[in-house]
């Protein structure tokens, strides 16, 4: 039950850290309602979670992509 309750701190703890981020920065974005929007910025946070969070599936998804732009743009 302690180990619940430490990830559910952890997860809010990450939570109000984006949101202070996104607050620091809100001279850029879109604005709505009060809070910015910063669709690169929250994509590249989601990515680096995802990859820290499954580094093995996002090093497959890295080589596929890089496997398929190679051969579709080899200069021969």
């Amino acid at each position: 039950m302690s180990s619940a309750g430490n990830e559910r701190q952890s997860t809010i703890s990450g939570q109000t850290k984006v949101s202070s981020r996104a607050q620091s920065v809100g001279r850029r974005g879109i604005h709505v309602q009060g809070e910015s929007m910063q669709p690169v910025d929250d994509f590249v946070h989601y990515l680096t979670e995802y990859a820290r969070n499954n580094p093995g599936s996002a090093a497959l998804w890295c080589l596929g992509i890089g496997f398929v732009l190679g051969w579709k743009l080899k200069p021969w």
